[in-house]
């Protein structure tokens, strides 16, 4: 990760147009918006999420600090951070801002069976539902005539960011000098979102700021509470970056916790109550002979002259096992400690209470949802 911040750095102004001055002017000339971009970047299905997420959201939540990031995304995510920045200083970016929705738009670019190349092109494509107004989708007819989203008569969301055409003509930036601004290109496309996410004056340090702009890019609360919730893991647990071949981020390292129906937390504790017997010290084995000399009352008259027969080669019968007695031993009662509840984290917490299908309503600072994680954390 440091040599990726390092080198991402180094590119920022490294064969450019025009370099991010602070004046809002991005390095391939174009500008940051300075109103508030209004329109969605990308949408959500009513019932779902997007396609970069299966299955529990809050597993995906408690496993997105060690999900694995391609290498060509993380250093891309960063990169946005560092030009988007150098453009805007007020906005202060951060990269795992970018990444979560990376990772909720398109698992990273992977989504569909695709993989990265290693210049971070999203292949064979990332190509959304048809905008068609049917199976819950928003009717949006053609505006780019097929040149992004291979469509000439309703737009699709496309590539990692799964960016509208119409924001895209709005956002779309070359960030890797190639001479494209290609919405399926990661680096393209994230410091796209990374524009959107910054036009107006949204302060991105802030909790507040974070949610107005995430909501602005997708008109979804659940969108912007899983984002945010994801974007919290990978600032406050480790990252991994895996090869950009890999085409999955669904495995883990390690166990997962236990998130499914019935798990009171996202933390799932497991109690050993090994029961170790004492033996008190060493046994006592009392022995009693079955064979052997006896004694006599008294002496005999006197001694032999010699042995009657030699002694035989081996013994004509083995002698019975030797019996063990053990001395009876009282084990002290044990009181277990009562268990005491487990604090979650701020993301836990978080995670926790999307599981239970709550929804953050940023206008009422003490809603259901608010208080869940109130409760959860203290």
């Amino acid at each position: 990760a440091v040599l990726s911040i390092a080198w991402t750095a180094s590119l920022a102004n490294a064969g450019t147009s025009a370099p991010a001055d602070g004046t809002g002017t991005l390095p391939d000339g174009s500008q940051v918006p300075s109103q508030a971009v209004k329109g969605p970047a990308s949408l959500t299905t009513p019932g779902t999420l997007t396609r970069g997420v299966h299955g529990n959201a809050a597993q995906l939540v408690s496993t997105a600090s060690a999900s694995g990031i391609p290498a060509v995304a993380l250093a891309a995510y960063q990169r946005a951070q560092t030009v988007i920045n150098a453009a805007d200083p007020s906005c202060h970016l951060p990269w795992e801002l970018v990444a979560a929705i990376g990772r909720v738009e398109s698992d990273h670019g992977r989504a569909g069976g695709n993989r990265l190349t290693n210049k971070g092109v999203a292949t064979p494509g990332i190509y959304g539902l048809a905008l068609d107004g049917t199976h819950g989708t928003t009717l949006i007819r053609d505006t780019d005539a097929g040149q992004y989203d291979n469509d000439t008569r309703y737009d699709r969301a496309v590539g990692p960011m799964q960016f509208i055409p119409s924001t895209w003509s709005i956002v779309g930036v070359d960030a890797d000098n190639d001479g494209q601004r290609n919405p399926q290109d990661i680096y393209d496309a994230s410091l796209a979102s990374a524009v959107y996410l910054c036009s107006g004056s949204d302060d991105l340090s802030t909790e507040t700021g974070d949610r107005s702009a995430v909501f602005r890019y997708n008109h979804s609360r659940q969108y912007v509470d899983l984002v945010l919730a994801i974007m919290h893991a990978y600032q406050s647990g480790d990252f991994m970056s895996v090869p950009n071949g890999t085409t999955t981020t669904s495995f883990s390292f390690g166990a997962p916790p236990d998130t499914g129906p019935g798990s009171p937390h996202l933390t799932h504790h497991t109690t050993h109550q090994g029961h170790h017997t004492p033996t008190g010290g060493p046994t006592h084995n009392t022995t009693t002979p079955t064979s052997g000399p006896t004694a006599t009352t008294g002496p005999t008259a006197g001694p032999t002259v010699g042995p009657t027969s030699a002694p035989t080669a081996n013994p004509t019968s083995v002698p019975t096992k030797i019996p063990v007695t053990l001395p009876t031993l009282t084990l002290p009662t044990v009181t277990l400690p009562t268990a005491t509840p487990t604090i979650l984290t701020q993301v836990e917490a978080v995670a926790q209470c999307l599981a239970q299908g709550l929804v953050d309503n940023p206008l009422d600072p003490n809603d259901a949802f608010d208080q869940c994680v109130y409760d959860l954390t203290h």
